[in-house]
């Protein structure tokens, strides 16, 4: 007679940080948006499942909306689209265009806030203190649209050598990242393009300063480093950060920073520096050499930094034998205990790129696929969508052992994808967990139903 494995954990979503909560969260914010004036007098689909289809489409990592149209009437898709994610009636590709590019982005935020909030209230951000209880907030920008045929009125616009005008978009992306952790936590990003009435390019540092002051809205009492390249490494920059409360640890480089890097070099000649390497277990080497109090630069004397020099030479592995030199200031001050902490800290930026950016990049999102420019904020709208499917993704990975067992199982988040959407291809779906947890035991036929179930 069959019987349950009772002797195997089976596992099961939480209540709260799991995939249908999340996506109950976001529906329950799309639909207090109020519809925009469209093209369209009497819109016959609402505009959360407008919005719920083009975050179906980045959760399911379809890679074109010409994909996702061909079969979202076939009854399995249709059913499934109803059942998981609450869509009555999922629209065309061009319903969706037309309708997501009347949207501003920034009314989405309010879903990416929540979930922000959600993890606060459940302290899995915990984990994620780095430096007497701060949270590491990595900030970056990356190109998302780039085009020398479409354009609109907020493209940037970038005059190329062999006479062309190239079209683009940018983001300004942030995300809560820890130099244990492989998930990072996305924010909502900010735009980098020309506002109305504009004639010069917007650029990052102009991003950044609208930017600081919403992160703290979402974190008002947290203690917070921000994470950033040596474009930020300025007095103006460093002034709004400290208004805000934030502290810093910044690269430096020599080129940007000729003043800074002779101060260092004066206090090193006077032996007013401090400095210290050990070798690993590997082999390799860590260095540091750092001193505190240095004027930033010669015409802002006033603004004092903290500044560290660390080099790594590799033991083992691609870089064996080379030597990486990373240079930083900071408002912490440094000690021989702190050193290591903040360079490692420093070098935790890289995953705003890395983590965020290449995974949404090269993990099956297709971040730099044009899914549509529009007229107005399409292409802003779906990277939008985009980044909060990813919020998800990751949320999961921390946070869900039924998602953590099925990406086990996998073994990898792209074959994990594929997976997820052939099931939701083939089958009538009844929940999100019978997904996973065929993933995880195996199907049998029919309606999509795990096989949990001992019959040997």
């Amino acid at each position: 007679m069959p019987t349950k494995r009772s002797a195997h954990y089976i596992p099961s979503f939480q209540k709260i940080l799991s995939l249908p909560p999340l996506l109950k969260t976001v529906r329950n914010h799309f639909k207090k948006i109020i519809e925009p004036t469209t093209k369209v007098k009497k819109p016959t689909i609402s505009l959360p499942d407008i919005l719920m289809s083009g975050l179906a489409i980045f959760n399911l990592k379809y890679p074109s909306l010409l994909q996702f149209d061909k079969k979202r009437n076939e009854p399995k898709i249709k059913e499934n689209l109803s059942r998981l994610f609450g869509i009555k009636k999922p629209p065309c590709d061009t319903q969706m265009r037309e309708r997501l590019d009347e949207i501003d982005p920034l009314i989405l935020r309010p879903a990416f806030i929540d979930i922000h909030k959600k993890l606060q209230n459940q302290h899995v951000l915990n984990e994620y203190h780095y430096l007497d209880g701060h949270l590491l907030f990595a900030i970056d920008g990356t190109t998302y649209y780039q085009s020398e045929c479409i354009s609109c009125e907020k493209c940037n616009i970038k005059n190329k050598k062999n006479g062309k005008i190239e079209y683009s978009h940018q983001a300004l992306g942030c995300s809560i990242v820890h130099p244990e952790k492989s998930q990072v936590f996305s924010l909502f990003h900010e735009e980098i393009r020309k506002e109305d009435g504009d004639n010069k390019n917007d650029c990052e540092q102009n991003a950044v300063k609208r930017f600081l002051p919403e992160i703290r809205k979402i974190y008002p009492t947290q203690k917070i480093i921000i994470l950033e390249d040596s474009l930020f490494a300025t007095a103006p920059h460093i002034k709004l950060l400290i208004s805000l409360n934030f502290s810093y640890i910044i690269a430096a480089k020599p080129g940007d920073h000729a003043f800074l890097f002779k101060q260092f070099e004066q206090r090193i000649s006077e032996g007013k520096t401090e400095e210290f390497e050990w070798t690993d277990q590997d082999g390799t080497i860590r260095g540091y050499r750092y001193c505190n109090d240095l004027p930033l630069n010669d015409s802002n004397q006033d603004v004092r930094v903290n500044f560290i020099k660390h080099w790594e030479v590799a033991a083992t592995g691609q870089y064996k034998g080379m030597r990486k030199i990373f240079t930083f200031i900071t408002d912490h001050k440094i000690t021989k205990n702190m050193a290591a902490d903040i360079a490692k800290g420093g070098r935790t930026r890289s995953k705003i790129e890395n983590e965020t950016f290449n995974t949404l990049k090269n993990q099956n999102y297709h971040f730099e696929h044009n899914y549509g420019h529009g007229k107005k904020h399409l292409s802003s709208v779906f990277v939008s969508l985009m980044f909060l499917a990813f919020l998800i993704d990751q949320i999961q990975e921390a946070c869900c052992n039924v998602f953590q067992a099925a990406h086990k199982k996998s073994h990898s988040r792209i074959a994990l994808w594929e997976r997820i959407r052939g099931l939701f291809l083939e089958f009538y779906i009844n929940k999100w967990e019978d997904i996973y947890l065929s993933i995880i035991y195996g199907h049998r036929a029919g309606d999509l139903e795990p096989d949990i179930i001992d019959t040997s």
